[in-house]
């Protein structure tokens, strides 16, 4: 049986393990089976707590509802430091996170509100990576026959962001599928839809590598900050708001990008992954 914790941040839910106490693998089968909403627990990601080698405290393996490995989630890595704390394995307010390329610095604030440090944007297409042949704040892309002007970046993981005027009418599975799959993002891209309020408030809608349109996406929140901040269209702190609530972006033009929201622990339990 496998112990897991279900928690959730703006409804952008995660199933978190540990994996310090007992070190196990996780198949492909085996996450799809935790994350399926019908036969397993249900969720967007399953979040696994490790031992690391490098300076930093622990070591955060994210997984999506597909079984593919993600390098990088703002959400999930807030609900991580309640996680880490709630399970007794630390009790530093201050903490820093190894990804797969890169870490994070996570603060614990008052009602669990934690503060993530994300790192610095990345703009060089072969960084992210993305196929161009130039660094350019917005590109354009086509997609069945019709061209969007994207602009891409990277969170530690590959954004894409979209603004638009009717966020509502975006078909964000179909049209994010289209773009995040795009051959151009070798290996794929989160999507955002953005529709700009004032210039301390935004909507977002995002479609997410390996699950889909989900209710939040903390790195997604941060990507679309960016993007509209380096077009001049917003300030240097900006409220995001998401189908499942609004999270807290700050980046003032250079340096890291800071994110802030809350993480909720929704319930405790066992999972028999011998019936996968």
């Amino acid at each position: 049986m496998l112990a897991f914790t279900k928690m959730q941040s703006l409804g952008n839910d995660f199933i978190l393990v540990d994996g310090i106490r007992l070190p196990f693998e996780l198949d492909k089968g085996q996450i799809r089976y935790i994350a399926d909403r019908h036969l397993g627990i249900g969720c967007d990601q399953v979040l696994v707590a490790e031992l690391t080698d490098s300076n930093a405290d622990f070591a955060m393996r994210v997984f999506n509802a597909d079984g593919t490995e993600a390098e990088q989630c703002g959400n999930g890595a807030r609900c991580f430091a309640r996680f880490l704390h709630e399970e007794g394995l630390s009790d530093k307010r201050r903490l820093s996170v190894a990804l797969r390329r890169h870490a994070i610095n996570l603060e614990v604030e008052d009602d669990w509100q934690v503060v993530v440090e994300m790192g610095e944007p990345i703009f060089d297409p072969s960084e992210i990576p993305f196929e161009s042949d130039h660094q350019t704040a917005a590109y354009e892309l086509e997609v069945s026959n019709e061209v969007y002007e994207v602009h891409v970046v990277s969170m530690g993981n590959p954004h894409a962001v979209v603004l638009v005027n009717d966020i509502d009418s975006v078909d964000v599975d179909s049209l994010g599928a289209a773009i995040g799959r795009h051959a151009r993002f070798p290996q794929g891209a989160n999507v955002g839809f953005v529709s700009l309020n004032t210039r301390n408030k935004l909507r977002l809608r995002v479609w997410e590598r390996g699950v889909g349109e989900t209710l939040a996406c903390g790195s997604g929140a941060c990507a679309a900050v960016v993007s509209c901040h380096r077009v001049g269209e917003v300030d240097d702190q900006v409220l995001v708001e998401l189908p499942g609530g609004v999270l807290d972006v700050r980046w003032p033009g250079q340096g890291s990008v800071f994110l802030k929201g809350s993480a909720i622990t929704v319930f405790r339990g066992e999972i028999n992954l011998a019936l996968v």
